[in-house]
């Protein structure tokens, strides 16, 4: 008698912890299904294209990477896109829709971004930097034009210097860090104040990116901080555009203007009337210099 009373209790805590997994993977289900529609009114709203294009997952040294394809495969350029901290490669719709045309656009969502997953340790600038040109070998296109936005032109900037022969043309738009301002809560304030006024579409694309790029942000921070791109400028050997916001409180004039003399070959563009997110905001005054300056060749 005994025997079949545990036998009962058992199948019914059996079914207790059934009912109860099943109630926790309906709710998940919930959960995903409004987070999903949420993101797809939040790219209606603000021109992100709502198909994804060619996605690859693409894992090197522990960490892993998310690249996003659009545009001709049959054409001669690559364009290769490296978003900033707490970003993701949404927030290069605008500039790669503008580019698709007459290129391969590539954008990227580094370790522990967008839809990258999180490493098990949060990678230096200079690893970023090899797990992005190990990709660029893999993906087969040649020498390709990188562009980075704020902590990406510190990524960038260490490809084209620790792999230059995957980089035929760097693009640093709203170089970061300031070396004369190397301090968290210098740049946390200096960002605040850059994006009062700003867009909506600004501060709804960055908001969500940052919810994504939540875990371990400090860390992130940290590692770009303590990054030194000034010791990698002028190493860099292929021919640079560097790009400027001219209200862009996170990139002063001066640090700018130290960046663009750093850099053996570098032609500077300033966008009037754009802060530190001039991509986010409207790219077309950066897709149309950009444009001029490849037709200088």
């Amino acid at each position: 008698m005994e025997s079949k009373d545990r036998a009962g209790e058992t199948a019914a805590a059996a079914a207790v912890e059934d009912a109860t997994s099943q109630a926790a993977a309906a709710v998940d289900d919930a959960v995903d299904a409004a987070v999903d529609a949420v993101d797809r009114a939040l790219d209606e709203a603000t021109g992100v294209p709502t198909d994804d294009g060619e996605i690859e997952e693409f894992t090197h040294d522990g960490s892993t990477l998310i690249a996003e394809a659009r545009g001709d495969h049959a054409a001669s350029t690559t364009i290769v896109l490296v978003h900033g901290i707490g970003m993701g490669r949404k927030v290069f719709a605008d500039l790669s829709q503008r580019l698709e045309p007459d290129a391969l656009v590539v954008s990227v969502d580094l370790p522990g971004y967008g839809d990258a997953p999180e490493p098990p340790r949060t990678p230096a600038i200079e690893r970023m930097a090899d797990l992005v040109g190990a990709y660029l070998r893999r993906l087969g296109r040649g020498p390709v034009i990188l562009l980075g936005h704020s902590m990406g032109t510190q990524v960038v900037t260490e490809v084209a210097v620790r792999h230059p022969t995957t980089v035929g043309r760097l693009v640093l738009v709203a170089p970061t860090v300031d070396r004369h301002d190397r301090r968290a809560l210098v740049q946390i304030w200096r960002l605040a104040r850059d994006l009062f006024g700003e867009s909506g579409k600004v501060l709804l694309l960055g908001a969500r990116e940052y919810l994504h790029a939540g875990p371990n942000l400090r860390r992130k921070m940290h590692a770009m901080l303590v990054h030194r791109p000034e010791d990698a400028y002028p190493r860099v050997a292929a021919p640079t555009l560097a790009i400027r916001g001219d209200l862009d409180l996170v990139v002063p004039q001066p640090w700018f203007d130290e960046v663009v003399a750093a850099i053996p070959d570098a032609t500077p563009f300033v966008v009037e009337g754009h802060h530190h997110e001039t991509l986010i905001r409207t790219a077309k005054p950066a897709a149309d210099e950009l444009r001029r300056w490849l037709a200088e060749d």
